[in-house]
Order: C-alpha cells, then structure tokens, then sequence
C-alpha cells in the first residue's frame, strides 16, 4: 500500500501543472476523481481523438460534461456500455411467462374490466403494471375503499400510484382519498404523496395517518422526522413535537419543534483538533482523498483508529467524516475550520459559507462531484471561469482543492447572489441550482405567499427540483447552526415566518409595505 500510494504522489506532481499526459491520467485509480482528469485530458489541444477514444473507455461515468468534451474532440457522442440484464432462473421464467399469458388473456378479453376484477390483488398489479397506457385506462373505474386496502397490501401498489397520475386515470384516482391497510407496503415518498394530497384537500385526519404510517417507513432519521413534522401539522398532537425534540438528527424539523416547544438547540460538536498535518498526506489531492475513501468504506476498516490518524486542525473535515461514518452520522459535527480567514468577514456571511461547506464536501477540500464540481465549495468550472474575470486573475482548476482559495473564490460569488436575495433559503437554492432558477421559483404565485394555514412551511416541500428542495432545507439548519455558534442567537422559525415578505428575502419580487 506504501508503494501505490508513493505512486499516486509521484503521477500527481506533474498535475498541478495545466496539461496532462495519456499515461498519467491512464494510471489514476477508477472514480470521479479520475473522471475529472479524463475531461481535463479531453480538453486539452494536444490530446489526439485516438487517445480520447481510448482513455474515455476508463471513465467510471459519463456525465453531460464528459460528453460534451469528447464530442467536441471527435465528433460522436461517447460509447455507452451496455448494461447487465438481470438473470433470472428458469422457474423465474417460466413464472414470469405465466403471468405474462395471464395479462394478455385479460386485456384482450372482450370485457377487460370484468376479467381483471376477477384476479387476485397480486395478480391485479401485475396485469395493471403490464397493461400500457391504453390497456390501464380500460381499467380506469370507480374503485372501493375496501379494494385498496387490499392492493396497498403488496409492493406493486406504488406503481399503481405512479401510473394513476402519469396515465391520468380519473376514476381510479379515487384511492387518493382512501387510508391504505395498516400492514400497507406503500414507500415512504408515495406515503408522504398522499399525505400532502389529502393536506391540499383539506382532509388533515387522512392526512395526518398517512404522515404516521410514512415516519415508519422512512430509512433515514431525518425523513421519519420531516413525516412526524407534518402530522403535528395535520393533526396539533403535541405528542409528535415531543418525538421530534427526542430525535438525535438536527434537521429543520427537529429545530422547528425545538421553537415550539420553546426548548434550547442540539449545536452538535465543533471539534477543537491540535494544529498539525498528517505527514504524507496532502489535503489538496483529489486521488487521495479517493484512496482514503477506499478505506472509509471498507467494512473491515477500523474507522474510529483512522479517524485518529486524521485528528489535526488542517484535517478536520476529514476527521469529522471519518467519525461521523463510524457513529452511523451520530453525534453530528459542526466544524468551524480557518477561521483566520473566516473571521475577516460579517457574522452572516461566515454563517452562509460554513453552512454551503458542511453541506457541499463535509469540509474536505479535495472534493470532486459527478459533475465536476470541484473542492471545498463545490463551484462548477463554468463558474471559475466567470469568478476569475470578476477577481481579475488566472487559477488553474485544481486550484480550487486549496480551502482558502475555495473560500474566497464563494465569497465573490457570494457577492453577487446576497446583491438579489437576502434570505439563507433562496441564497442555497441559487448556489445549488442557479439564481435564475430561483427568480423563476421565487416569482411564483402558489409558493411562499402564505395562502393557507401551513404556508410558509408547505412551500418548503413544494419545490419541484428535488435536490434544490432537499439542499435548501439543510443549508437553512445548517445556516441556523452556525449563527448560533458564532454568538448570533437566532431561531430557525423566525427565518421561516418571513419568506413571504420581499423586503426581507429578495429583490426579484415587487416589495410589500
């Protein structure tokens, strides 16, 4: 292992430099971090379309930037390997060919309706799940409560619910308004579907047990939490308040009822480490943050004895994200690194930078993501390319593995973002998914308009870009976080109540008196 990684040392000084060899590249380890040097190596003028044919066929992914770049150098979009079908046993087989003659032997009936309604609820799903636009809207109908209750008892059932509002079937759409069956096999995000449904309805009691019936189903503490949340809201049961204030993850949910049972914030831990490095190790090399990685997700690994390997001040991130893997994400940590830099600037902005890190690399500066996006802040090389004629200087890419360079590079950025928006929410929505989208989002009329009783709340979970929605939220508790660890006592509902206020939050939409 010494020797390999002596290797990786050797083949990355000639990196920091703008060009790269065939050889150099060919021998980085699979991941996205090689992903990345191959799009570099593409770009470069003095790469061949023979070697970006062959070197391309190394990429452990092609993202749209990889496959924009090859395109460019030879003209054709990238080979795609095939993928693995599933195998399955000959019984498997002739099992699957049964119900196959089964489904066509009900569509092609002269009553398809009458024949499907006769089967078994398996039996149902599968022939829906087999029918086809057309086949399903002939078994479009008025289905009972009861009947449900029986589908929702299998897996097949979640399809049936994405087929009810991708095929538009109106009359079937009547489940939407049934309780599924205690022992349901619903997942949690059709659960939480139905729940904000019969929420938008008015119906807060089905409401409510459905949002119950999510938070056991939810895999992660933080989804049980959002799921408890809003049944306190369908329901006013304080009693799922008092569950959420119990939970370990601090999330938006847990400090909101922190707010309303008038209790004091879980912080997390700031770790104070000794200052030092870890010899041989560079925190601004991407390949070995790639092999640290291995280790970190090697079952065998003694994560809390390499944890300790990594306990210095330059290394805090990595510490922190060795600790938190080993404790299964408890306790959660908060770190506050460089903060001869961070100290320079306002309270706010210090909050807002920590707060996109811990979310963005869990403070490891050497961070790459699938789409390129590079260091400890995670800017896209589209930006670096803007940040650097707005700061009137020249950086290589990897210059962005270096943390300071990550931060002031933000911070600029930063500038230009807090200039439109004034609010912690939309500022993380513009840096994850641009600030054109979030003007379009923001200048909306059905969202953060405080037009009902669970607004501005509700907005929060309406919007449709997934993981802008889900970045949002943790940006804003991390947000409150870090305020609150710089002395500024601020409580995270308070910054909800306002999103409905421009003079608060934005420039983009006409201002309120």
């Amino acid at each position: 292992m010494r020797a390999l990684f002596a290797l990786f040392l050797l083949l990355l000084i000639p990196l920091g430099a703008k060009s790269f060899s065939y050889a150099q590249v060919h021998s980085l380890p699979q991941g996205v971090e090689k992903d990345y040097y191959i799009w570099r190596f593409i770009r470069q003028k003095s790469t061949t379309k023979a070697q970006a044919r062959r070197i391309i066929r190394e990429a452990s992914r092609i993202n749209p930037n990889l496959k924009k770049a090859y395109r460019r150098k030879t003209g054709h979009n990238p080979p795609i390997p095939p993928r693995p079908k599933p195998s399955l046993s000959p019984r498997q087989k002739q099992e699957l060919e049964r119900k196959l003659a089964i489904a066509r032997q009900v569509l092609r009936s002269p009553d398809p309706l009458s024949a499907w309604q006769k089967l078994d609820p398996e039996m149902k799903l599968f022939v829906f799940k087999h029918a086809g636009t057309r086949g399903r809207r002939t078994l479009d109908y008025k289905i009972s409560e009861e009947e449900w209750q029986e589908l929702s008892r299998y897996p097949d059932a979640n399809l049936m619910l994405y087929y009810l509002r991708r095929d538009r079937l109106k009359k079937l759409s009547r489940i939407l308004r049934y309780k599924p069956a205690q022992d349901n096999r619903l997942r949690y995000d059709y659960l939480m579907r139905l729940s904000f449904e019969a929420l938008r309805r008015g119906d807060e009691s089905l409401a409510e047990y459905d949002f119950a019936q999510a938070a056991r189903r939810a895999r992660k503490r933080e989804l049980a939490d959002r799921a408890l949340f809003w049944a306190w809201k369908a329901d006013d049961d304080r009693d799922y308040l008092k569950k959420l204030a119990k939970s370990w993850d601090i999330n938006l949910y847990t400090l909101a009822a922190r707010d309303a049972l008038k209790m004091k914030y879980d912080l997390g831990i700031t770790p104070e480490l000794p200052r030092g490095h870890v010899p041989g190790f560079d925190i601004r090399d991407p390949i070995q943050w790639h092999s640290l990685k291995q280790k970190i997700f090697d079952p065998h690994s003694d994560l809390e004895a390499l944890a300790q390997r990594f306990k210095t001040d330059e290394t805090v991130g990595h510490y922190c994200y060795i600790m938190t893997k080993a404790g299964h994400d408890k306790p959660q940590y908060f770190p506050m690194p460089y903060r001869d830099f961070m100290k320079k600037l306002p309270v706010k902005r210090q909050a807002i930078l920590y707060a996109i890190a811990r979310q963005e690399s869990r403070f490891v500066p050497a961070s790459v993501s699938g789409s390129f996006a590079l260091g400890m802040m995670q800017i896209m090389p589209f930006l670096v390319d803007h940040l650097q004629k707005v700061r009137h200087e020249r950086i290589d890419y990897d210059d962005l593995f270096d943390p300071i360079t990550a931060l002031k590079y933000a911070n600029t950025h930063m500038d230009y973002l807090t200039s439109w928006l004034h609010h912690p929410l939309f500022v993380a929505y513009a840096y994850n998914a641009g600030i054109g989208f979030t003007k379009r989002l923001i200048r909306r009329k059905d969202l953060f308009e405080n037009r009902n009783k669970y607004d501005p709340w509700i907005s929060l979970e309406r919007v449709a870009n997934y993981q802008a929605n889900d970045y949002g939220k943790k940006v804003l508790t991390n947000y409150v976080i870090y305020l609150n660890k710089l002395g500024y006592p601020i409580r995270l509902t308070d910054l909800v109540s306002v999103l409905h206020l421009p003079r608060y939050t934005d420039e983009f939409r006409k201002r309120r008196k």
